[in-house]
Parts: C-alpha cells; structure tokens; sequence
C-alpha cells in the first residue's frame, strides 16, 4: 500500500488531501478512512491508502481522477 502524508483538512466539509511519497496529492474523502475514522486525523500525520482510478461513476465528483481509499493512520 503507499503512504502519504495528511496535507490538509477540511473537517467541516469532510475531505482532505494527502501528499504522497511521489511528491503528488491525492484527494480523500472522510468515508474512505478506515478504522479510527475522519475526525482523528491530523495534518502532518503518516498515512497508508490505497488509490480508486476515479473512472466512470458520475454523480456529483464526476471523474476527477484518482482518489485515495481505504486510508489508514501509520
């Protein structure tokens, strides 16, 4: 699984961004973290996720690319 680093928060809307070890972002949203859930992650904190191609699905996210799942605290 890759790892990352939680870049920023935006806890009031329920998403964030995590910075990964490429050097790129990468998208998450709050239902995609496992575990300890949303509301205890912290920017600076080590992540591990795995990575949804964001290909096809519509809706209000369209396909905007990739975006991390299953995103766990290290």
């Amino acid at each position: 699984m890759p790892k990352g680093v939680i870049k920023k928060l935006v806890a009031d809307r329920g998403f964030g961004f995590i910075s990964t070890e490429s050097g790129s972002d990468i998208f998450f949203h709050h239902s995609a973290v496992a575990d300890e859930g949303f509301d205890n992650l912290q920017e600076g904190q080590s992540v591990e996720y795995e990575v949804d191609s964001g290909d096809g699905g519509g809706g209000r996210r369209g396909n905007k690319g990739p975006r991390a799942t299953a995103v766990t605290p290290l």
